[in-house]
């Protein structure tokens, strides 16, 4: 039995920091400071992902169907697989192609302290015709945790609430709200449209490492299962912050697919919730394994 806890957090300050996400390592090291250091040392973070709170149409794969008010402020049921990464994508497709989607999930930067800060919020002018003359987007960050002994969660809300991510939080920046969490087991989830066919891709979800500073880590390569050479597939470098100490990491970068040469993709799958490689423990190494059409089949 494998279990994760999702959390559903509401920015209620500005965000300085990483532009794409919050890194798992600042969440692990916001949690320490509320927590115990015999259960802070076995958990583990992903990256919380930025979600604006609109409407949204759940996809033809997810469990759920229909159009939900402020979808993105909510944690929606989690019954299949595929449910758990809902709000995983920055760009985040259940956004009604109605609606100003781009706009709306685009966060405003304002300058603080001579920094560039994400909004917590964002006001937008409607027509003059409209019922109200703006509107006001809130922002999320959805992230999850697993530890290395299941008993440890759920972790109770009081050690959720009230954290801060991002530099700058001595003057308030960052501050965050737990709006909802829910304890979900890996074991029960429906995998069926992984196991109906015969051939799939692999989405990184997350950045994964190839090597990093950080003393007693090795160089990797990219994995075996992969339809993919090195020199094919985009690569970042990445840093976090550790006692104090900045440590470098060359990374394959998140939002790409690549092919699945593997045989054990339900297997796969629960892996890649808990993430794969180095530093995996801080929310590097998250993917997904989507079912694909036969690839010797022309569209």
């Amino acid at each position: 039995m494998k279990k994760i806890q999702q959390i559903h957090w509401e920015l209620e300050m500005d965000y300085i920091g990483h532009p794409y996400y919050v890194s798992g390592n600042a969440i692990k090291h916001a949690l320490g400071r509320q927590l115990p250091y015999e259960i802070h040392r076995d958990l583990h973070a992903s990256h919380g992902i930025f979600v604006p709170g609109q409407f949204g149409v759940f996809p033809d794969w997810h469990s759920q169907s229909g159009v939900r008010p402020h979808l993105g402020s909510n944690l929606p049921p989690v019954e299949r697989y595929e449910d758990l990464f809902l709000l995983r994508r920055p760009s985040q497709p259940w956004l009604l192609d109605s609606r100003p989607r781009d706009a709306l999930n685009t966060h405003d930067v304002r300058r603080q302290s001579g920094h560039p800060a994400l909004a917590h919020e964002m006001i937008q002018g409607r027509p003059a015709d409209a019922d109200r003359q703006r509107e006001t987007t809130k922002w999320y960050v959805h992230a999850y945790l697993h530890a290395d002994h299941e008993d440890l969660l759920p972790l109770d809300d009081q050690r959720l609430d009230g954290l801060q991510f991002g530099s700058k939080r001595n003057y308030g920046y960052g501050c965050i709200r737990l709006k909802e969490a829910q304890l979900i087991d890996l074991d029960v989830l429906d995998y069926s449209r992984l196991e109906e066919s015969e051939h799939h891709e692999l989405e990184l979800v997350t950045p994964f490492v190839l090597q990093s500073t950080y003393p007693g880590t090795n160089v990797v390569n990219v994995p075996w299962w992969w339809t993919a050479d090195r020199d094919e597939l985009r690569t970042r470098s990445e840093k976090f912050l550790e006692s104090g100490t900045d440590y470098r990491c060359e990374t394959i970068d998140h939002g790409q697919t690549v092919g699945y040469a593997g045989d054990r993709p339900v297997e796969t799958a629960k892996a890649g919730v808990t993430r794969m490689g180095t530093h995996s423990k801080f929310g590097f190494g998250e993917i997904r394994v989507v079912p694909t059409p036969d690839p010797q089949i022309k569209k």
